[in-house]
């Protein structure tokens, strides 16, 4: 390419920050000249973006969880809109997101109609609020999909769109080896039952699931004592997490921010996951470890989303090869009398959802290019 092309991104949390730093190396890669301007978080500013403001302000979740926050984030969206004007780049592409991501869109779009803009990440309108896409084309030019069966929704309300590939299928996959020295590491015995608790990484879900995933750990360790905990989170969660875990039995093994590579040898190495709803399920699944999916949200938002799902399932696995393999407990469900005895199952019965991980893994783009790449291509082909 000619002269250096500036783009404009913004990333709202983690998962965001993960692609946008995947595309920010592909289109280092094929337009070496490329400069970024933007929101993203530690790992987008490894790539080289200096963020407007940390990512943190922006990793909330849910109505209820939102109001308190309004003004402030009010804020945040006009700031942004007016750093995305003032850079004057040859595309704004805004990651996920999109209670602030398409708010801030709407705003660059309106003042600057010409300017292209990239969605990264389709809404899910397959699950909820269809109508969505059809308000998203006012202000969105083109997407770039996770999933194999999205494009078709976004083409039909109006914008071009391609399916780059899930983000999981470059993560390292970890053998059973990596596995058995992964348990050496932390003193956990070969034949030692090992259930993985994962829940969740914004402050509310944590301190909502905590205490029900306690109860089900109890359980579990009612009926398997020698069984040992893997508790995984973020670094900046861990006192947190620690706070409303001390108490657990089964001795817990904490990994706060894990490498990849730990973090696939952790999955590998455990014989069964409790996990909070979200893309921790297809991390498990990449490295073919049984899992039983729970959630809860606030009352008003979980009444308000059940009453506009389109379907019953959350859980991508199930969504993607189209089973309902992976057990979920979610909502007025989310207890720990029921998620108890599907946790047991899974330990002392082996799995039917290994053929569903597998299949999931290939409809997602594993063996092809890697997702980052292709979103870069994607991105200078709108370009």
């Amino acid at each position: 390419m000619g002269a250096a092309v500036k783009l404009f991104l913004i990333a709202g949390e983690p998962s965001g920050d993960r692609l946008g730093a995947a595309l920010m190396k592909g289109l280092k890669s094929l337009a070496p000249d490329v400069k970024f301007a933007g929101i993203g978080g530690p790992l987008m500013q490894a790539e080289g973006m200096t963020s407007l403001f940390p990512l943190d302000e922006l990793s909330i979740m849910g109505i209820a969880e939102v109001l308190p926050r309004y003004f402030a984030l009010k804020r945040r969206i006009a700031e942004a809109a007016a750093a995305a004007l003032a850079c004057a780049p040859a595309a704004m592409i805004t990651i996920d997101s999109p209670d602030f991501s398409l708010r801030v869109a709407k705003i660059v779009k309106q003042a600057r109609p010409t300017l292209r803009t990239i969605h990264y990440v389709a809404p899910s309108v397959w699950a909820w609020r269809p109508g969505r896409a059809a308000k998203m084309a006012k202000m969105i030019d083109h997407v770039m999909a996770l999933l194999p069966f999205e494009p078709p929704y976004m083409i039909a309300a109006g914008m071009t769109c391609d399916f780059v590939g899930h983000p999981v299928v470059a993560e390292p996959v970890a053998t059973r080896a990596d596995g058995a020295a992964f348990r050496a590491i932390h003193g956990i015995a070969p034949d030692v039952p090992l259930i993985a608790v994962l829940p969740g990484s914004r402050k509310g879900e944590i301190t909502r699931l905590a205490p029900r995933f306690g109860e089900v750990v109890r359980g579990v360790i009612a009926k398997h004592p020698t069984a040992r905990i893997l508790i995984q989170t973020l670094q900046s969660r861990s006192a947190l997490i620690h706070d409303l875990t001390q108490d657990w039995p089964g001795s817990p093994v904490y990994l706060h921010s894990p490498s990849p590579t730990e973090r696939a040898a952790a999955f590998t190495a455990a014989d069964v996951a409790l996990a909070a709803s979200g893309t921790v399920s297809l991390e498990l699944a990449a490295q073919s470890c049984p899992m039983v999916i729970a959630y809860d949200l606030n009352r008003l938002t979980y009444w308000l989303m059940r009453k506009m799902a389109l379907i019953d399932t959350v859980t991508l696995v199930n969504l993607v090869t189209k089973t309902r393999t992976v057990p979920e407990f979610l909502g007025e469900r989310c207890l720990a009398d029921l998620i108890t005895p599907a946790v047991i199952r899974l330990l002392e019965n082996d799995s039917n959802q290994m053929d569903a991980m597998q299949r999931t893994m290939h409809l997602l783009g594993q063996g092809a290019e890697a997702p980052g790449l292709r979103a870069a291509r994607s991105v200078l082909s709108v370009l």
